[in-house]
């Protein structure tokens, strides 16, 4: 039992928020590379993302992203910025040994969000969209073996965030001119995208861990084409849960809203994901409601969160070995104080329920 965050932080400063991070997480926890959107265009998901592929330069212009012949002057910023991450990364986990949680969006929803050089989104053309799975993949090798030079005792662990899957998957990801929607990408090709690049990092020694913010079994809602500033995203009806259970992942990370609970029939999926030896990531804290001035939840009542369905589904205190409690979305929207507070209440909560497994 361990506790995380999704990854968006607060302020502009990577060494700051890196030592506030391992400082609360670095122990027995799952302490992240933290993302700053504040600092602007390069600092989002897809930006991020984006300057990690390789031979497929990005421009940000009106639309979003796109692919061009050269980088823009937001791509080479992007770069910029993961230089600066992480040489402040590296500086604030000196000496560290342990597992170190990575964060990029997915290969769908980057394809869902990313333009062609004329015309539509990237996942309207097979071929590019192919081409932008290849490059990404590429480039998120790289992106790991520096991480891994730089913090050489880190277990790695690459959080893979598709907030768009479900759009992609019903086909209701917007045209150009929004009056339209894209073609449904078939489930199949989706799976096949994703065990190709959790395949690749699990060759490389890195674990993987999917995360889908648009899942089936929460009240109303649809997804949006692209990833919002800390990477959050409405519900859907089309369940994402028996695609990603099959897509190689070594954990589902199941992030939304605690107070939209989610249905009986997706914490069966789940059981058997279990079951199948998958890690979860269950996101108990409700960060929008902090940001509205709730105060941090008790630990009993995070406690409960968890151990409520667990317990209605018949599952062994033994299988909570496989849980990482985590924030519903990123932190960005609150102080780097308030932040901090929410990891080591999330800390302590993953301290309860190892407690509770101990005691079978």
């Amino acid at each position: 039992m361990r506790a995380t965050a999704t990854g968006a932080w607060p302020g502009e400063h990577p060494l700051e928020a890196a030592r506030a991070v391992l400082g609360e997480l670095g122990g027995d926890h799952l302490p992240f590379a933290p993302e700053l959107p504040a600092r602007g265009p390069g600092a989002d998901p897809t930006g991020r993302t984006a300057a990690l592929l390789v031979d497929m330069p990005v421009d940000l212009q009106p639309v979003g992203w796109r692919l061009v012949d050269h980088p823009g002057r937001d791509a080479q910023r992007a770069a910029s910025l993961r230089t600066a991450d992480l040489d402040a990364l590296a500086e604030a986990a000196d000496g560290y040994t342990g597992p170190l949680k990575l964060q990029v969006v997915g290969p769908w929803s980057l394809a869902a969000s990313v333009w062609l050089p004329r015309g539509e989104r990237a996942v309207v053309d097979d071929g590019a969209a192919r081409d932008l799975l290849g490059s990404l993949v590429e480039g998120l090798l790289r992106h790991t073996a520096d991480v891994q030079r730089l913090v050489p005792g880190a277990q790695l662990l690459v959080q893979v965030d598709e907030p768009s899957l479900t759009a992609v998957l019903e086909g209701r990801v917007p045209t150009a001119s929004g009056w339209g929607r894209l073609r449904a990408v078939d489930a199949q090709r989706a799976r096949d995208a994703l065990r190709d690049l959790t395949g690749a990092l699990r060759a490389a020694g890195v674990r993987t861990a999917l995360r889908c913010t648009a899942p089936a079994g929460r009240a109303g809602g649809t997804a949006p084409a692209g990833p919002s500033k800390d990477g959050a995203s409405s519900s859907s009806s089309t369940s994402p849960w028996p695609l990603l259970r099959t897509s190689g992942a070594d954990a589902l990370v199941v992030a939304g809203p605690p107070s939209r609970p989610l249905s009986s029939a997706v914490w069966e999926e789940l059981a058997e994901a279990l079951e199948a030896g998958h890690e979860l990531h269950l996101g108990v804290l409700d960060v929008p409601a902090l940001a509205g001035g709730a105060p941090l939840p008790e630990v009993s009542a995070l406690l409960a969160a968890v151990r409520g369905p667990w317990d209605r589904l018949g599952l062994s205190a033994s299988q909570l070995d496989q849980v990482v409690v985590t924030t519903s979305t990123g932190l960005a929207a609150l102080s780097p104080a308030a932040a901090t507070a929410a990891l080591g209440r999330l800390a302590a909560a993953a301290d309860a329920l190892r407690e509770v497994h101990a005691e079978g």
